[in-house]
């Protein structure tokens, strides 16, 4: 099985401002001069994380999943983030998933985060998706979420595995960055698979400070690329399908992983 090629963008961003932010993403992405099979961008990369539904949500292939579309096409890549939609009269941190053909898919944030009001304004997601790319199979969640590892779990039945890689898109506060940063890891190591952790830099409309810390992190728990703190960067590195299935052999740890269901 091929390699994927993960590009990873860490940057700051405009505060309620879409048009500003795809004009700064088109930029980074224009940026990006080798070829890719992936761009990972922040949770609410259009907005940053506002709960200011009424203004910052868009309906349901609106705008910027449009422009997802369009950038995933130019870019012959795979392209995610979450965004604010409106649908049904409800409002969800959305990941989109979007294809270079233009097909896409999305997850619904399911653990709001309740400390700044989350769960008072969105709509909680019901399930979780898996998407493929070159035959990985890889499992986006968003932010809070990192803290609960029953949902991140993977799987193994009859020698395959759910997931080859989880991924988080984050706007994840600076205070706590160390959580953060071991979550990520424990993620790894417990999960035998790669984990990509995009979050934001710079200080949100609220006066929230984000230290960034993205990574990429390998199936042993070794983080393979960090975006420093507090820096703008686009980062790219390889995953290797190869060493991910040897180490799962040569390590047969999920024959004893213990079986369970989550009550929704």
């Amino acid at each position: 099985m091929q390699d994927l090629r993960a590009a990873i963008i860490q940057t700051n961003l405009l505060w309620e401002d879409i048009p500003g932010n795809l004009a700064m993403f088109d930029k980074k992405i224009s940026d990006i001069e080798e070829a890719v099979d992936l761009i990972v961008l922040p949770e609410m990369f259009n907005t940053a994380f506002s709960m200011n539904a009424a203004v910052c949500a868009e309906d349901k292939d609106g705008h910027t999943t449009e422009w997802l579309r369009n950038t995933a096409k130019e870019k012959n890549c795979a392209i995610c983030g979450s965004i604010l939609t409106r649908e049904n009269n409800q409002y969800f941190n959305r990941l989109i998933w979007m294809m270079p053909d233009g097909s896409y898919s999305y997850y619904d944030k399911k653990h709001l985060f309740r400390f700044a009001g989350e769960h008072e304004v969105f709509s909680q997601g019901k399930g979780k998706i898996t998407t493929k790319l070159k035959d990985w199979n890889i499992r986006p969640l968003v932010c809070y979420d990192l803290r609960f590892p029953a949902w991140c779990r993977n799987a193994y039945y009859n020698g395959k595995f759910d997931y080859d890689v989880l991924l988080f898109v984050a706007n994840w506060p600076e205070k706590r960055r160390d959580a953060w940063m071991s979550l990520l890891v424990a993620r790894a190591i417990e999960n035998q698979s790669y984990v990509i952790g995009v979050n934001r830099v710079g200080t949100d409309g609220k006066g929230n400070s984000h230290a960034g810390d993205s990574m990429i992190i390998d199936p042993k728990g070794k983080v393979m690329v960090q975006i420093p703190s507090h820096k703008e960067a686009t980062e790219i590195a390889t995953l290797s399908y190869s060493e991910l299935q040897s180490y799962r052999e040569h390590f047969r740890v999920a024959l004893d992983w213990d079986n369970f269901t989550i009550e929704k």
